[in-house]
C-alpha cells in the first residue's frame, strides 16, 4: 500500500470544504436549469388561466413547496381569484369559500413586497386558517407585476425541506418576473381574440343590413350577439318614444326574459328609464342596480351591474343599447365599456349605410311607380267606373230581359271594391319612406307595416276619412297597434302575407283590422304584445279581438271610440 506524503500546510478538511463547494455549485447549477426551465413552462402557455395555473405549478416544484395559489388582485383590493396547487377538491370543498385577501395574505395585497416567515400562524398579521384548512408552516409570498401594477401575489407554503431561504425568494422573485411577462402575454392574446369577436359581430350585422334583411331582424340580432359577447343575462335596445321622458324597448335578448318590446316605460315605473334621463345623452352608462327594490324594475327582474352604450344614426334617431347581469354576478371588466361603446358606433355607420342603399333603391322605383300610378288613375280606374256606370244605365233592360237584380248589383259592387283597392295602391306608390311632408295616418300606418312585415306581402286599405278624425294619441294608438300586430304576424304566424285595414265607421269609432295566411294562432305562444294591444283598446273604451279564420289564418280586430 503507497501513502502519498502530505506537505505542510495540507489539512483534511480543505479537501471537505471542497466538496462542499461543489455540491452548492451543483445545487446551484441546478437550481438555475430549473429556474430556466420555469420560465420556459411559463412562457408556453397560451390562455390566460392555463398560463395561471401553470406559474403556480412551477413555483411549488421550483422550490419544493407543499402548496402553492396565485391571488388576483380585483377592483376593490380583494382577490377576485385564487388559483391553487396542493390541496384536492376534497379539501377545498370542506373549507368553503375561497380566500378574500385578508391577514397574511391582505398584507402582500397592501404592501406589494416580498415576504417570508418560518412559521406563518406565529406572524402579526395571521388570522388563522378556517376549520378543514390543512395546516401550513413556512410562508413565502411575492407580488407578481404587469406593466409595473401588481396583478397579484405568489404565496407558497410548507417547504419540505425546512423554512424558505433567500435563495428561493430571489429565484421566486425571478419567476414573478417571468410570470408578469407571460401574463401580460397572455392578457393580449386575449384581448386580441376579444376584439376580433367583436369585430367579427359587426361584420355579420353590417352583412345583414346591407343584404336586405329587414331593420328589425337584425336589431334582435344586435341584442343576441351583444349579450353573448358581454357574458350578460339581458340585452335591450332602448329608445325615446312618444313624450319626452318615455322610452320603449325596440328589440330584447335574453333567456326567460319577459317581452316588454313596444312598452311604454317612464322613470317612474322603471330605474332603467331614470337613469338613461338622468344621462341625458351621455355615452356610456356603468351602473349597480343591486341595491334597487326589484318592483321598481320594468320586468320584475333582480339586476346588478349594468352597462349601456349610446347609438347615433346621420338621421338624427337616438338609441341606447343595454346589458345587464342579474344580482350578485361579477361586475364588467373595464374593457368592456369601450368595446361596448365601439361596437354602437360601428352599428350605427352600418345602418346609416343600409339607409343610404335603401334610399337609393328606392329613387331607382320611384319613376316606374309614377308611371304605374298614372296608369292606374288615368286608364284603369277610368275604365272600369265606366263599366260600373254603363252597368248601371242598362240595369233596367237587363231586369227586363229577366237578370236578376242582385246578380248586377254584385257585380257593380265588385267593382267599386277593385276601384278602392286601385286607388289603395295609387297611395302606395306615391308614398316614400322618409316623406316628411306628409305626416297623414295612412302614412303612418303604411311605414309602420312596411316596416314590421319584414319578407311578407303586405296590403293597406283605408276606409272613411281617416286622416281627418283619427289625429293625436290615437292616430299613435292605432300606429302602435298595426306595428305590433304586424310584428307577431312575422315571428309566430308563419305567414305569407299579411293586410292591414283601418276603417272609419261614421264618426263613432276607428276599427283596425289586420288578417293573415298564416297558422292560425298558436297556444304556447308569449301573449304579452297581444296583451299590450288589449290594455290599449279597453284603456280608450273600445275592444278588442283576435279569432281564427275558416279558410286558414288570423284575424286580429281592433276598436277604439274617435271621441
Amino acid at each position: 500500500m503507497v501513502h502519498l506524503p502530505v506537505r505542510h500546510g495540507d489539512r483534511p478538511g480543505a479537501l471537505e470544504d471542497a466538496g462542499d463547494r461543489i455540491d452548492e455549485l451543483g445545487r446551484a447549477q441546478h437550481r438555475l436549469r430549473g429556474l430556466l426551465s420555469a420560465f420556459l413552462q411559463v412562457q408556453s402557455g397560451v390562455d390566460l388561466d392555463d398560463t395561471l395555473r401553470r406559474i403556480v405549478e412551477v413555483a411549488v416544484e421550483l422550490v419544493d413547496a407543499r402548496y402553492g395559489a396565485l391571488g388576483v388582485v380585483g377592483r376593490d383590493g380583494g382577490l377576485s381569484r385564487f388559483i391553487h396547487q396542493g390541496i384536492d377538491d376534497a379539501t377545498v370543498a370542506r373549507i368553503g369559500s375561497l380566500p378574500q385577501g385578508l391577514g397574511v395574505l391582505g398584507q402582500l395585497v397592501t404592501r406589494p413586497e416580498p415576504l417570508r416567515a418560518d412559521d406563518l400562524s406565529a406572524h402579526p398579521s395571521s388570522v388563522g386558517v378556517p376549520p378543514g384548512h390543512p395546516p401550513m408552516q413556512s410562508f413565502l409570498g411575492v407580488p407578481v407585476q404587469v406593466r409595473g401594477e401588481v396583478y397579484g401575489n405568489l404565496y407558497l407554503t410548507d417547504k419540505r425541506t425546512g423554512s424558505f431561504t433567500a435563495e428561493d425568494e430571489e429565484l421566486v422573485l425571478a419567476l414573478a418576473g417571468a410570470a408578469g411577462i407571460a401574463v401580460d402575454n397572455a392578457r393580449r392574446l386575449a384581448d386580441e381574440q376579444e376584439r376580433r369577436r367583436w369585430a367579427d359581430a359587426v361584420a355579420t350585422v353590417r352583412e345583414q343590413l346591407l343584404g336586405g334583411t329587414a331593420p328589425g331582424d337584425v336589431l334582435n340580432q344586435i341584442t343576441d350577439a351583444v349579450r353573448r359577447l358581454t357574458g350578460s343575462d339581458a340585452a335591450r335596445l332602448m329608445a325615446p318614444v312618444g313624450e319626452p321622458g318615455t322610452w320603449t324597448s325596440r328589440a330584447q335578448s335574453g333567456p326567460g326574459l319577459p317581452d316588454s318590446t313596444g312598452v311604454p316605460l317612464t322613470a317612474a315605473t322603471s330605474s332603467l328609464v331614470e337613469a338613461l334621463v338622468r344621462a341625458d345623452g351621455g355615452t356610456v352608462l356603468d351602473l349597480d342596480f343591486s341595491g334597487v327594490p326589484s318592483d321598481r324594475m320594468a320586468d320584475q327582474e333582480r339586476w346588478g351591474p349594468v352597462l349601456g352604450a349610446s347609438l347615433r344614426t346621420a338621421d338624427g334617431s337616438e338609441a341606447v343599447l343595454v346589458v345587464g347581469r342579474r344580482r350578485d354576478a361579477d361586475p364588467y371588466d373595464p374593457s368592456v365599456a369601450p368595446l361596448l361603446q365601439t361596437f354602437t358606433d360601428q352599428t350605427a355607420l352600418a345602418l346609416d349605410m343600409a339607409a343610404r342603399q335603401r334610399l337609393a333603391r328606392s329613387l331607382d322605383v320611384y319613376a316606374d311607380r309614377d308611371r304605374i300610378a298614372r296608369d292606374l288613375h288615368d286608364h284603369v280606374i277610368q275604365r272600369i267606373f265606366a263599366a260600373g256606370l254603363t252597368l248601371q244605365a242598362v240595369l233596367p233592360q237587363l231586369l227586363a230581359d229577366g237578370v236578376p237584380r242582385d246578380r248586377v248589383l254584385d257585380v257593380v259592387g265588385q267593382l267599386d271594391t277593385v276601384i278602392r283597392d286601385i286607388r289603395s295602391t295609387v297611395f302606395d306608390l306615391h308614398s316614400t319612406a322618409d316623406d316628411a311632408r306628409d305626416p297623414s295616418l295612412r302614412r303612418r300606418v303604411l311605414d309602420a307595416l312596411t316596416g314590421s312585415a319584414g319578407t311578407l306581402a303586405t296590403s293597406l286599405r283605408t276606409r272613411g276619412p281617416v286622416d281627418a278624425l283619427v289625429t293625436g294619441a290615437l292616430a299613435a294608438d292605432v300606429e302602435a297597434v298595426v306595428r305590433e300586430a304586424v310584428s307577431n304576424v312575422t315571428r309566430h304566424a308563419a305567414a305569407r302575407s299579411v293586410t292591414v285595414t283601418v276603417t272609419v265607421e261614421g264618426s263613432e269609432a276607428v276599427v283596425v283590422e289586420v288578417v293573415d295566411d298564416g297558422v292560425g294562432i298558436v297556444p304556447t305562444a308569449h301573449r304579452s304584445g297581444l296583451d299590450n294591444l288589449a290594455t290599449r283598446a279597453h284603456a280608450r273604451g273600445g275592444g278588442f279581438d283576435v279569432a281564427a279564420r275558416p279558410e286558414g289564418g288570423t284575424c286580429l280586430r281592433w276598436s277604439s271610440p274617435l271621441r
